[in-house]
């Protein structure tokens, strides 16, 4: 006697998911600047340096004068000789008057006056030392400047996006599926059979 078997196959479902993903695209325009910069406004003010050089010495104690200065300086020499010639007659006055005191004044002043006296030497500059002078004014710069403010204008743009939506599809990709197998109960020569 043989038993009956039942054989049961199955098959599951399977679902399918088809995606995509959503694009996201970004652009930032960089932002439109200008700038401007003004020069800056100089002003120079100069007052030029002076010198002035004056030799007027040097040239005298060389002896180059000019015709009035050489008039001067002979009036005066003149002037003090004849100071010079009537101090020397008062002493000689004075030297003769007070004969009583004893001497020879007569001949005291023949020999003085016979005899010019030495010359005296001495290491001398011509022109004399420091003869020319000298003045300087140095120059003068004033400078002013005026500085003028960049002038910068700033244009921000707007980002520019575009956006793709994603999605998600699902369907059946397999349906499920049960198969049963039925093998009947054989009694001696009977043969029964049974469907489901």
């Amino acid at each position: 006697m043989r038993l009956p078997q039942v054989r049961l196959q199955s098959q599951q479902a399977l679902i399918s998911i088809e995606t995509e993903r959503a694009q996201v695209q970004m652009q930032q325009p960089k932002a439109t600047q200008e700038i401007q910069q003004p020069q800056a406004e100089v002003t120079i003010n100069t007052t030029p340096s002076r010198l002035t050089i004056d030799q007027s010495q040097a040239w005298y104690d060389m002896g180059l004068k000019s015709v009035k200065q050489a008039h001067q300086d002979e009036a005066k020499r003149g002037y003090q000789k004849v100071l010079e010639g009537i101090a020397r007659r008062v002493n000689d006055g004075n030297e003769q008057m007070k004969i009583e005191n004893g001497g020879a004044p007569l001949i005291t002043q023949a020999v003085r006056h016979a005899y010019k006296p030495e010359k005296q030497f001495n290491i001398g500059w011509i022109p004399s030392t420091f003869a020319v002078k000298t003045d300087y004014q140095p120059a003068e710069v004033d400078i002013r400047v005026n500085v003028n403010a960049p002038m910068i204008r700033n244009t921000p743009n707007k980002p520019i996006m575009s956006y793709s939506p994603g999605y998600a599809r699902t369907g059946i990709r397999q349906e499920n599926d049960l198969q049963v197998d039925f093998e009947p109960l054989v009694f001696r020569n009977f043969q029964f059979e049974m469907s489901i």
